[in-house]
Protein backbone atom coordinates (compact mmCIF):
# COMPACT_ATOMS: atom_id res chain seq x y z
CA UNK A 1 0.00 0.00 0.00
CA UNK A 2 1.39 3.49 -0.74
CA UNK A 3 1.24 5.77 2.27
CA UNK A 4 0.76 9.78 2.83
CA UNK A 5 3.81 11.33 1.70
CA UNK A 6 3.43 14.39 4.24
CA UNK A 7 2.29 12.22 7.62
CA UNK A 8 3.16 14.53 10.20
CA UNK A 9 6.41 12.42 12.07
CA UNK A 10 5.46 12.42 15.60
CA UNK A 11 7.73 10.82 18.19
CA UNK A 12 7.61 6.88 18.68
CA UNK A 13 6.09 5.03 21.81
CA UNK A 14 5.37 1.67 22.60
CA UNK A 15 1.96 0.39 24.00
CA UNK A 16 2.90 -2.98 25.03
CA UNK A 17 4.14 -5.00 21.47
CA UNK A 18 2.05 -1.80 19.29
CA UNK A 19 4.24 1.22 18.33
CA UNK A 20 2.20 4.18 17.79
CA UNK A 21 3.86 7.34 15.98
CA UNK A 22 7.06 7.56 14.37
CA UNK A 23 7.05 5.51 10.77
CA UNK A 24 4.76 2.58 12.92
CA UNK A 25 1.77 1.79 10.70
CA UNK A 26 -1.33 3.51 11.86
CA UNK A 27 -3.10 1.44 14.48
CA UNK A 28 -7.01 0.58 14.89
CA UNK A 29 -8.99 0.28 18.22
CA UNK A 30 -11.69 0.23 20.34
CA UNK A 31 -13.28 -0.14 23.36
CA UNK A 32 -15.29 -2.64 25.43
CA UNK A 33 -19.03 -2.69 26.04
CA UNK A 34 -19.17 -5.22 28.80
CA UNK A 35 -18.55 -5.10 32.61
CA UNK A 36 -15.19 -5.27 32.93
CA UNK A 37 -15.62 -6.93 36.31
CA UNK A 38 -17.57 -9.79 34.28
CA UNK A 39 -13.81 -11.21 33.15
CA UNK A 40 -15.65 -13.85 30.67
CA UNK A 41 -17.93 -11.50 28.78
CA UNK A 42 -14.58 -8.96 28.39
CA UNK A 43 -12.29 -11.56 27.29
CA UNK A 44 -14.70 -13.50 24.76
CA UNK A 45 -15.57 -9.45 23.05
CA UNK A 46 -12.11 -9.04 23.29
CA UNK A 47 -11.38 -11.94 21.38
CA UNK A 48 -13.81 -11.36 18.93
CA UNK A 49 -12.57 -7.68 18.47
CA UNK A 50 -9.13 -9.66 17.98
CA UNK A 51 -10.13 -11.61 15.60
CA UNK A 52 -11.17 -8.21 13.35
CA UNK A 53 -8.07 -7.16 13.14
CA UNK A 54 -8.27 -4.75 16.71
CA UNK A 55 -4.52 -3.65 17.88
CA UNK A 56 -5.44 -2.33 21.30
CA UNK A 57 -8.76 -2.37 23.20
CA UNK A 58 -9.64 -0.01 25.87
CA UNK A 59 -11.81 -0.87 29.05
CA UNK A 60 -14.08 1.43 31.38
CA UNK A 61 -12.40 0.83 35.00
CA UNK A 62 -14.88 2.37 37.17
CA UNK A 63 -13.95 0.36 40.16
CA UNK A 64 -11.38 -1.11 42.10
CA UNK A 65 -13.44 -4.09 40.60
CA UNK A 66 -12.29 -3.82 37.71
CA UNK A 67 -8.82 -2.84 38.13
CA UNK A 68 -8.48 -5.88 39.97
CA UNK A 69 -9.88 -8.04 36.64
CA UNK A 70 -7.27 -6.79 34.86
CA UNK A 71 -4.45 -9.60 35.29
CA UNK A 72 -7.00 -12.50 34.61
CA UNK A 73 -8.26 -10.53 31.51
CA UNK A 74 -4.65 -10.04 30.19
CA UNK A 75 -3.86 -13.95 30.96
CA UNK A 76 -6.33 -14.32 28.09
CA UNK A 77 -5.35 -11.87 25.33
CA UNK A 78 -3.15 -11.03 23.04
CA UNK A 79 -3.71 -7.29 22.42
CA UNK A 80 -2.43 -4.89 24.21
CA UNK A 81 -4.58 -3.34 27.31
CA UNK A 82 -5.45 0.66 28.15
CA UNK A 83 -7.60 1.14 31.30
CA UNK A 84 -9.90 4.27 30.94
CA UNK A 85 -9.65 6.18 33.94
CA UNK A 86 -12.26 9.10 34.57
CA UNK A 87 -12.69 10.94 38.42
CA UNK A 88 -10.64 8.87 40.92
CA UNK A 89 -6.73 8.90 40.28
CA UNK A 90 -6.25 5.71 42.19
CA UNK A 91 -8.17 3.40 39.68
CA UNK A 92 -5.18 4.29 37.57
CA UNK A 93 -2.52 3.59 39.42
CA UNK A 94 -4.37 0.08 40.18
CA UNK A 95 -4.75 -0.34 36.80
CA UNK A 96 -1.04 0.21 36.30
CA UNK A 97 -0.15 -2.17 39.00
CA UNK A 98 -2.33 -4.64 37.57
CA UNK A 99 -0.45 -4.55 34.58
CA UNK A 100 -2.47 -2.14 32.00
CA UNK A 101 -0.28 -1.33 29.56
CA UNK A 102 -1.56 2.35 29.43
CA UNK A 103 -3.40 4.41 30.73
CA UNK A 104 -6.45 7.22 29.55
CA UNK A 105 -7.24 10.04 31.70
CA UNK A 106 -9.37 13.10 30.80
CA UNK A 107 -7.45 15.87 32.93
CA UNK A 108 -10.74 18.13 32.92
CA UNK A 109 -12.22 15.70 35.67
CA UNK A 110 -8.77 13.80 37.14
CA UNK A 111 -8.74 16.13 39.90
CA UNK A 112 -5.94 18.65 41.10
CA UNK A 113 -2.32 18.17 40.43
CA UNK A 114 -1.24 15.97 42.92
CA UNK A 115 -3.58 13.78 41.69
CA UNK A 116 -2.16 13.70 38.22
CA UNK A 117 1.74 14.02 39.91
CA UNK A 118 0.49 10.22 41.32
CA UNK A 119 -0.33 8.84 38.37
CA UNK A 120 2.57 10.29 36.23
CA UNK A 121 4.42 8.66 38.92
CA UNK A 122 3.29 5.18 38.91
CA UNK A 123 3.21 5.29 34.97
CA UNK A 124 7.15 6.39 35.14
CA UNK A 125 7.34 3.06 37.68
CA UNK A 126 5.46 1.08 35.22
CA UNK A 127 6.85 2.18 31.83
CA UNK A 128 3.40 2.61 30.29
CA UNK A 129 2.28 5.58 28.29
CA UNK A 130 -0.56 7.70 29.12
CA UNK A 131 -2.79 9.38 26.85
CA UNK A 132 -4.50 12.86 27.35
CA UNK A 133 -8.10 12.82 26.21
CA UNK A 134 -9.40 16.15 26.10
CA UNK A 135 -13.07 16.12 25.68
CA UNK A 136 -14.96 18.86 24.55
CA UNK A 137 -17.89 17.86 26.45
CA UNK A 138 -15.43 17.92 29.62
CA UNK A 139 -13.54 20.53 29.02
CA UNK A 140 -12.19 22.47 32.22
CA UNK A 141 -14.08 26.14 33.33
CA UNK A 142 -11.19 27.96 32.45
CA UNK A 143 -11.12 27.18 29.51
CA UNK A 144 -14.53 27.43 28.74
CA UNK A 145 -14.84 31.33 29.92
CA UNK A 146 -11.57 31.93 28.70
CA UNK A 147 -12.95 31.13 25.27
CA UNK A 148 -16.88 31.17 25.43
CA UNK A 149 -17.20 28.13 24.68
CA UNK A 150 -15.63 24.51 23.79
CA UNK A 151 -13.71 26.09 20.96
CA UNK A 152 -10.93 24.19 19.12
CA UNK A 153 -8.57 26.75 20.28
CA UNK A 154 -10.09 26.03 23.89
CA UNK A 155 -9.69 22.30 23.82
CA UNK A 156 -5.98 23.00 22.17
CA UNK A 157 -5.17 25.22 25.43
CA UNK A 158 -6.06 22.43 27.59
CA UNK A 159 -4.38 20.00 25.62
CA UNK A 160 -1.24 21.58 25.70
CA UNK A 161 -1.39 22.53 29.32
CA UNK A 162 -1.53 19.01 30.44
CA UNK A 163 1.14 17.87 27.90
CA UNK A 164 3.49 20.64 29.75
CA UNK A 165 2.54 19.13 33.74
CA UNK A 166 3.47 15.57 32.41
CA UNK A 167 6.39 17.00 30.61
CA UNK A 168 7.75 18.89 33.96
CA UNK A 169 7.41 15.96 35.56
CA UNK A 170 9.96 14.58 33.38
CA UNK A 171 7.88 12.08 31.53
CA UNK A 172 7.32 12.06 27.64
CA UNK A 173 5.35 8.56 26.84
CA UNK A 174 2.49 10.45 26.26
CA UNK A 175 -0.28 10.43 23.49
CA UNK A 176 -2.90 13.21 22.57
CA UNK A 177 -6.20 12.49 21.88
CA UNK A 178 -8.83 15.98 21.62
CA UNK A 179 -11.96 15.14 20.21
CA UNK A 180 -15.40 16.88 19.79
CA UNK A 181 -18.82 15.00 18.84
CA UNK A 182 -18.76 16.83 15.45
CA UNK A 183 -16.62 16.86 12.79
CA UNK A 184 -15.14 20.21 11.86
CA UNK A 185 -14.19 21.04 15.37
CA UNK A 186 -12.86 18.13 16.19
CA UNK A 187 -10.57 18.89 12.74
CA UNK A 188 -9.72 22.16 13.51
CA UNK A 189 -9.00 21.29 16.92
CA UNK A 190 -5.90 18.03 15.22
CA UNK A 191 -4.95 20.74 13.11
CA UNK A 192 -4.14 23.20 15.60
CA UNK A 193 -2.63 20.35 18.13
CA UNK A 194 -0.37 18.81 15.56
CA UNK A 195 0.86 22.33 14.48
CA UNK A 196 2.28 23.11 18.01
CA UNK A 197 3.38 19.29 19.43
CA UNK A 198 5.16 15.87 17.90
CA UNK A 199 3.65 13.52 20.73
CA UNK A 200 1.55 10.88 19.00
CA UNK A 201 -2.06 11.31 18.18
CA UNK A 202 -4.93 9.32 18.83
CA UNK A 203 -7.66 10.28 16.74
CA UNK A 204 -11.38 10.26 16.12
CA UNK A 205 -14.82 11.66 16.72
CA UNK A 206 -16.33 11.50 19.81
CA UNK A 207 -20.09 10.22 20.35
CA UNK A 208 -20.18 9.86 16.97
CA UNK A 209 -23.40 8.00 16.78
CA UNK A 210 -25.22 4.77 15.54
CA UNK A 211 -24.30 2.96 12.44
CA UNK A 212 -25.26 5.20 9.81
CA UNK A 213 -24.26 8.87 11.47
CA UNK A 214 -21.25 7.25 13.40
CA UNK A 215 -19.86 5.90 10.25
CA UNK A 216 -20.25 9.32 8.38
CA UNK A 217 -18.80 11.58 10.70
CA UNK A 218 -15.73 9.36 11.49
CA UNK A 219 -15.20 8.78 7.82
CA UNK A 220 -15.09 12.17 7.31
CA UNK A 221 -13.17 13.70 10.75
CA UNK A 222 -10.47 10.54 10.31
CA UNK A 223 -10.61 10.16 6.96
CA UNK A 224 -9.82 14.27 6.25
CA UNK A 225 -7.19 14.35 9.23
CA UNK A 226 -5.20 10.93 7.83
CA UNK A 227 -5.16 12.67 4.70
CA UNK A 228 -3.41 15.63 5.93
CA UNK A 229 -0.97 13.44 7.70
CA UNK A 230 -2.45 13.52 11.05
CA UNK A 231 -3.03 11.05 13.11
CA UNK A 232 -1.01 7.61 14.47
CA UNK A 233 -3.58 5.37 16.05
CA UNK A 234 -7.24 5.58 15.20
CA UNK A 235 -10.38 4.57 17.07
CA UNK A 236 -14.06 4.77 15.34
CA UNK A 237 -16.97 5.62 17.73
CA UNK A 238 -20.23 3.85 17.34
CA UNK A 239 -23.40 3.19 19.60
CA UNK A 240 -23.23 -0.50 17.95
CA UNK A 241 -21.12 -3.97 18.62
CA UNK A 242 -17.21 -2.92 18.62
CA UNK A 243 -16.18 -5.47 16.15
CA UNK A 244 -18.31 -2.85 13.56
CA UNK A 245 -15.61 -0.20 14.78
CA UNK A 246 -12.83 -2.50 13.76
CA UNK A 247 -14.27 -3.10 10.39
CA UNK A 248 -14.70 1.09 9.73
CA UNK A 249 -11.72 1.42 10.85
CA UNK A 250 -9.61 -0.75 8.16
CA UNK A 251 -12.08 0.12 5.56
CA UNK A 252 -11.08 4.08 6.36
CA UNK A 253 -7.18 2.88 6.51
CA UNK A 254 -7.87 0.58 3.00
CA UNK A 255 -9.60 3.37 1.33
CA UNK A 256 -6.76 6.32 1.78
CA UNK A 257 -4.46 3.34 0.85
CA UNK A 258 -2.70 3.69 4.30
CA UNK A 259 -3.05 -0.10 5.61
CA UNK A 260 -5.24 -3.17 4.73
CA UNK A 261 -6.71 -6.03 6.65
CA UNK A 262 -8.19 -9.20 5.18
CA UNK A 263 -10.32 -9.20 2.06
CA UNK A 264 -11.62 -5.82 0.68
CA UNK A 265 -15.60 -6.57 -1.23
CA UNK A 266 -16.49 -4.67 -4.24
CA UNK A 267 -20.04 -5.00 -4.94
CA UNK A 268 -22.54 -2.95 -7.49
CA UNK A 269 -26.00 -1.22 -6.02
CA UNK A 270 -27.79 -3.58 -8.18
CA UNK A 271 -30.43 -2.31 -10.79
CA UNK A 272 -33.85 -3.85 -12.43
CA UNK A 273 -31.19 -5.79 -14.42
CA UNK A 274 -30.26 -8.27 -10.76
CA UNK A 275 -32.45 -11.38 -10.53
CA UNK A 276 -30.79 -12.48 -7.01
CA UNK A 277 -30.73 -11.30 -3.50
CA UNK A 278 -27.40 -9.45 -3.84
CA UNK A 279 -27.81 -7.57 -0.44
CA UNK A 280 -28.35 -10.73 1.56
CA UNK A 281 -25.45 -12.56 -0.70
CA UNK A 282 -23.13 -9.38 0.05
CA UNK A 283 -23.92 -9.51 4.18
CA UNK A 284 -23.52 -13.26 4.17
CA UNK A 285 -19.83 -13.08 2.57
CA UNK A 286 -18.56 -10.06 4.30
CA UNK A 287 -19.31 -11.71 8.04
CA UNK A 288 -17.76 -15.27 6.68
CA UNK A 289 -14.32 -13.27 5.22
CA UNK A 290 -14.08 -11.24 8.41
CA UNK A 291 -11.60 -13.14 10.51
CA UNK A 292 -9.71 -14.14 7.60
CA UNK A 293 -6.14 -11.62 6.53
CA UNK A 294 -5.54 -12.54 3.28
CA UNK A 295 -5.50 -9.74 1.27
CA UNK A 296 -7.92 -10.84 -1.60
CA UNK A 297 -9.93 -8.37 -3.89
CA UNK A 298 -13.78 -10.29 -3.70
CA UNK A 299 -16.55 -8.86 -6.00
CA UNK A 300 -20.36 -9.43 -5.77
CA UNK A 301 -21.67 -8.63 -8.37
CA UNK A 302 -25.82 -8.32 -9.52
CA UNK A 303 -25.69 -9.43 -13.07
CA UNK A 304 -22.64 -10.20 -15.63
CA UNK A 305 -23.35 -6.68 -17.44
CA UNK A 306 -21.56 -5.61 -13.93
CA UNK A 307 -19.70 -8.91 -13.38
CA UNK A 308 -16.01 -10.26 -14.72
CA UNK A 309 -15.61 -6.59 -17.03
CA UNK A 310 -16.39 -3.77 -13.90
CA UNK A 311 -14.78 -6.11 -11.48
CA UNK A 312 -11.89 -7.18 -13.50
CA UNK A 313 -9.52 -6.51 -11.23
CA UNK A 314 -10.93 -9.05 -8.55
CA UNK A 315 -8.89 -11.64 -7.77
CA UNK A 316 -12.28 -13.83 -7.65
CA UNK A 317 -15.77 -12.83 -7.46
CA UNK A 318 -19.50 -13.96 -8.59
CA UNK A 319 -22.46 -12.67 -10.65
CA UNK A 320 -25.96 -13.19 -11.09
CA UNK A 321 -28.07 -14.16 -13.22
CA UNK A 322 -31.61 -15.58 -14.28
CA UNK A 323 -31.56 -18.96 -12.09
CA UNK A 324 -28.15 -19.46 -12.15
CA UNK A 325 -24.66 -17.10 -11.83
CA UNK A 326 -21.47 -17.10 -12.73
CA UNK A 327 -17.71 -17.26 -10.64
CA UNK A 328 -14.68 -15.63 -12.56
CA UNK A 329 -10.83 -14.95 -11.33
CA UNK A 330 -9.37 -11.69 -12.40
CA UNK A 331 -11.76 -10.88 -14.81
CA UNK A 332 -12.03 -14.17 -16.50
CA UNK A 333 -15.11 -16.47 -16.39
CA UNK A 334 -14.07 -19.66 -14.77
CA UNK A 335 -17.52 -21.80 -14.36
CA UNK A 336 -21.37 -21.01 -14.32
CA UNK A 337 -23.00 -22.04 -10.92
CA UNK A 338 -26.66 -22.45 -9.80
CA UNK A 339 -27.73 -19.48 -8.52
CA UNK A 340 -28.48 -21.54 -4.52
CA UNK A 341 -24.80 -22.18 -4.66
CA UNK A 342 -23.42 -19.04 -5.37
CA UNK A 343 -22.62 -18.37 -1.73
CA UNK A 344 -21.16 -21.60 -1.34
CA UNK A 345 -18.60 -22.25 -4.27
CA UNK A 346 -17.30 -18.26 -3.38
CA UNK A 347 -16.70 -19.38 -0.01
CA UNK A 348 -15.11 -22.70 -1.04
CA UNK A 349 -12.67 -21.30 -3.80
CA UNK A 350 -11.86 -18.13 -1.36
CA UNK A 351 -10.85 -20.95 1.31
CA UNK A 352 -8.55 -22.44 -1.27
CA UNK A 353 -7.18 -19.57 -2.33
CA UNK A 354 -6.71 -18.69 1.67
CA UNK A 355 -4.65 -22.32 2.19
CA UNK A 356 -2.66 -21.10 -1.11
CA UNK A 357 -1.97 -18.08 0.12
CA UNK A 358 -0.75 -19.86 4.00
CA UNK A 359 1.31 -22.00 2.69
CA UNK A 360 3.08 -19.99 -0.14
CA UNK A 361 3.93 -17.60 2.70
CA UNK A 362 5.59 -20.82 5.15
CA UNK A 363 7.45 -21.01 2.18
CA UNK A 364 8.98 -17.53 2.16
CA UNK A 365 9.83 -18.07 5.74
Amino acid sequence: MSTFTNRKKTKLIKLGNVPIGGNSQISVQSMTTTKTDNIAKTVNQIKQLESAGCDIIRVAVPDMQSADAIPKIKEKISIPLIADIHFDFRLAIASAKSGADGLRINPGNIGSSSNIKAVINCAKNYNIPIRIGVNAGSLEKKFLNKYNGATPEAMVESAMSHIKLLTAHDFYNIKVSIKASDVFRTVQAYRLLSSQTDFPLHVGITEAGGLYPGIVKSSLGIGMLLSEGIGDTIRVSLTRDPVEEIRVGFEILRALQLRTHGPEIISCPTCGRCDINLFEIAETVEKAVLSKSIPLKIAIMGCIVNGPGEAKEADIGIAGGKNTGILFKKGKVVKKIPQNKLIDVLLEEINKLEYYYKEKNKEKN
